[in-house]
């Protein structure tokens, strides 16, 4: 009984360091398609969120514990891929919807579960979280756009990063060809990228890059922007990065600490 409540408690706590799911949406066993209930889940979740108080919403996608891992992800990412799919179909912006993510199974030890049917079927779902307008803080900017002055710290809610990856995600490249232009109209702005991690215990300076293999993962989220935006024509002599590892938490959970920043050298 204490495994199952410290077990309950874990995952308690990992969705509340997410950020509390505005809308959930069960799924039957093994399926990815939704009924006329689920439909109508996610049909009152459009009708009842105000889209002009949010900067966008994020879906995750889970799967209860039987089956490999394989199999798992990618069901996960189907349950997903459902979701935003009707979301985009009953008239919600494409553009708002910013982080997909489908996260596998749960796993749990289903000797030590006191109501294995019940905690199985709340773990065949998909989370819906709503990230409102500048979530960072009001003294943080949260736009190239802004009135700015050198040390401020822009802070970009739709440039983010998978666990253990540098790679620019698809929402990411959209956000930094929007920066990219703002940038060739300010051409007098200086800054430096600065990347993040989460999740890594106090021991290590920086987290493992999945790809490289090497605990460079902040250094090199931060050079994927930097090579990005030199891509976009933003002339070298206005940026630098460094990776600053975990040194900097944001206390809003691991998605707003798989980052990037931006600060301020020149006006």
């Amino acid at each position: 009984m204490k495994i199952c409540k410290a077990i309950s408690l874990f995952f308690i706590l990992n969705l509340s360091a997410q950020q509390k799911p505005i809308e959930t949406v069960y799924f039957d066993f093994d399926k990815f398609d939704l009924n006329e209930k689920q439909t109508e889940v996610v049909t009152n979740f459009i009708k009842t969120i105000d889209t002009s108080k949010i900067e966008s919403v994020q879906i995750y996608g889970y799967c209860d514990d039987r089956g490999n891992d394989e199999y798992n992800f990618r069901l996960s990412r189907n349950r997903v891929n459902t979701i935003q799919q009707l979301l985009v179909t009953k008239g919600f912006k494409h553009s708002k919807i910013v982080i997909l993510e489908g996260k596998g199974r749960v796993v749990i030890k289903p000797d030590t579960v006191e109501n294995l049917s019940e905690t199985r079927s709340q773990n065949r779902r998909v989370d819906l979280i709503a990230v409102k307008k500048n979530s960072y803080g009001r003294e943080i900017p949260n736009s190239f756009k802004n009135k700015l002055k050198i040390g401020d710290k822009i802070c970009l809610e739709n440039i983010s990063f998978d666990i253990g990856s540098s790679k620019l995600t698809h929402a990411s490249k959209k956000e930094l060809d929007k920066i990219a232009k703002v940038l060739q109209e300010k051409n007098t702005l200086q800054f430096e990228i600065r990347g993040h991690v989460c999740c890594t215990p106090e021991v290590y300076t920086d987290g493992i890059d999945r790809a490289t293999k090497e605990r460079r993962l902040s250094w090199n989220r931060a050079k994927n922007v930097f090579i990005y935006l030199l891509d976009k024509k933003i002339a070298i002599n206005r940026m630098t990065f460094q990776g600053c590892g975990n040194k900097y938490p944001l206390g809003k959970g691991d998605n707003f600490d798989r980052r990037v920043e931006f600060v301020i050298t020149k006006t």
